[in-house]
């Protein structure tokens, strides 16, 4: 047998800090009891790929440590080479608000990394684009049959007749009535549709469908000044609804004239906007995938980009990590803000953030909501976090900045796009076929075995550095050169060439009348 093989299956586990009582297996699929690692320890039981083995005998009530930081308790005493499975683990508090140290450990500022270019569209407001979409947005959940029908109709009669422009995207959602429009806690969904209506993939071109008696007014959903951007359904003026549609489509053809006059041209990255997520998380996500994707989120912030982490509750256990690396004391107190918020919502559904963690991500090895804040904050990089966004809010600023929002995907992409997000970087170990169709989704695997059986649906396999093949390094300037490729609509992602696209979903926290 080929030597390089036999090495492979080897037992091996990764141990990612000296402090670190255990460690995850490598091998694919697991290791039965008995096998033998290089270190002389020997497993008492079967350990499936990414499970924990301790490396120590672990008294009951001692710490467990994963990546240098305490993940739980012994809830029974641990023998070395035994099973660490979630069961076994006393889940410790989340870290105080009131005791954080902000701005104790700014990052220097790394070298400025010169010389990368994109090919991108560019609007008159100075924004790029990755791709070149006609977005029409909704004022209420009531048009979404009526926009939908007319999309259609637009993709099959007219977009034919416009080769420039990539695609035409109804932003439904379900708002705009029957919700406590003046409520606090409304400004989230309002501000996160007339954000998303400016992402920088829709050209500026805005058209907005409305019915004409709901709560939230359709002029709230555009920029002031434009007034021929609103079609409502409820217009005397329509004969029926065959009247309707084609005053949609009247008004989507003189948008898409105007969007098929957009052409690439050479950017520098520092027009980016790159949003970072994972969904489907597993052991290895924050010791492959995450560090790449950090590591290639630093080459983008020395390049000059924006760039976008978010999921409240996969780093509110890890919170005391990132108010160091904050700018000043404002950034640092705005984290602390956003965490505080969150855990009020919370409380006051009756949960807690160890609601977060789901059945596929303890399969993959995640023992609780804390081991998955360690490795989910890995992908954030190690530049200093230059500012905070509240859900929804647009981006105006550069460097690494957390864009507050829901765990959940397909909450978390809505809330990028609309800070500005044009491209998204998404993470996964237990495998998703999650896409977007207003911006690009480059899916990254954490393990080879993912990125081979699902050849079709990953874009990126960063499973090389578990087994040694590649480092951190390398794999994170291989995805900073496709980002920049996707970004150039030079490589289409899977779930753009499959056409796979998860609905918008609105994060409305508010009362629902």
């Amino acid at each position: 047998m080929d030597q390089d093989v036999t090495a492979k299956e080897q037992p091996r586990y990764i141990k990612l800090n000296a402090r670190d009582n255990v460690a995850i297996v490598v091998n694919d699929f697991g290791l039965p009891a008995g096998s033998r690692f290089a270190c002389g320890l020997t497993l008492r039981a079967f350990v499936p790929q990414g499970h924990k083995t301790a490396l120590v005998d672990i008294a009951q009530d001692q710490p467990i440590i994963r990546y240098g930081e305490v993940i739980g308790y012994a809830l029974s005493p641990i023998l070395a080479g035994e099973w660490v499975d979630e069961a076994r683990i006393r889940m410790p508090e989340a870290p105080a608000l009131d005791k954080l140290e902000i701005s104790t450990a700014v990052p220097a500022p790394l070298p400025p990394l010169e010389g990368f270019t994109f090919e991108g569209y560019r609007n008159p407001d100075g924004s790029v684009g990755t791709k070149n979409i006609l977005g029409i947005s909704s004022s209420v959940q009531c048009v979404k049959g009526t926009m939908e029908y007319a999309v259609k109709r637009i993709r099959t009669e007219l977009l034919p007749k416009y080769p420039n422009v990539d695609d035409v995207v109804p932003l439904t959602h379900a708002y705009g009535c029957g919700v406590a429009i003046n409520a606090p806690d409304a400004v989230v969904p309002i501000r996160t549709l007339q954000n998303l209506a400016l992402n920088p993939n829709f050209g500026g071109e805005i058209l907005v469908i409305s019915l004409g008696c709901e709560k939230l007014a359709p002029e709230r959903l555009v920029p002031e000044g434009i007034s021929d951007a609103i079609v409502r359904m409820q217009d005397e003026a329509f004969d029926g609804f065959g009247a309707i549609v084609d005053a949609i489509m009247t008004q989507a053809e003189a948008r898409l004239k105007i969007l098929n006059k957009r052409t690439r041209e050479t950017c520098p990255a520092a027009d980016l906007v790159i949003g970072l997520q994972c969904g489907g998380s597993d052991a290895f996500s924050g010791v492959t995938a995450n560090p790449a994707l950090g590591f290639a989120a630093d080459l983008l912030v020395r390049a000059g980009a924006t760039v976008m982490f978010s999921e409240v509750t996969e780093v509110r256990d890890a919170i005391q990590l990132l108010t160091r690396r904050a700018i000043n004391q404002e950034v640092g107190r705005a984290l602390v803000r956003e965490m505080a918020w969150y855990d009020s919502y919370l409380a006051r559904g009756g949960a807690d953030r160890s609601a977060n963690t789901t059945p596929g991500n303890k399969k993959g090895g995640l023992a609780n909501i804390v081991e998955k804040s360690l490795g989910s904050i890995v992908k954030s990089g190690s530049s200093a976090i230059t500012g905070v966004l509240s859900p929804g809010q647009k981006a105006t600023q550069k460097g690494m900045l957390f864009a507050a929002t829901p765990a959940s995907d397909f909450i978390c992409g809505t809330l990028q796009l609309a800070s500005g997000m044009t491209l998204q970087v998404f993470t996964t170990g237990r495998g998703t076929p999650y896409g977007l169709a207003a911006a690009p989704v480059i899916k990254v695997a954490t393990r080879t075995e993912l990125a081979r059986r699902w050849k079709d649906l990953i874009d990126f396999d960063a499973g090389g550095i578990a087994t040694g093949e590649k480092t951190i390094e390398e794999t994170g300037w291989d995805l900073f050169r496709l980002i920049l490729d996707v970004a150039s609509g030079r490589t289409k992602p899977w779930s753009d060439r499959w056409g796979i696209h998860n609905d918008l979903t609105l994060f409305n926290p508010a009362p629902v009348t």
